[in-house]
């Protein structure tokens, strides 16, 4: 290799190590996926949450019909 190349891909690798667009993109992709799976979490509690209080709905209303006879 002649040495103005070598200088050239000295030069392009220095400017690739210095470059940090596509750092915050993988900044965003973590934080979006941080929050994904802190909404998932949350829906399955709350999903928990809601089935308990139907079944003590309906069994609350099974035992008014059971003692009301």
């Amino acid at each position: 290799m002649e040495e103005n190349t070598i200088t050239k891909l000295k030069r392009l690798f220095a400017q690739f190590i210095r470059d940090e667009q596509g750092q915050d993109l993988v900044e965003y992709a973590l934080i979006v996926a941080a929050i994904g799976l802190a909404l998932i979490a949350t829906v399955n509690q709350l999903s928990a949450a809601l089935v308990s209080l139907y079944l003590s709905i309906t069994q609350g209303l099974a035992s008014i019909g059971t003692t009301g006879v």
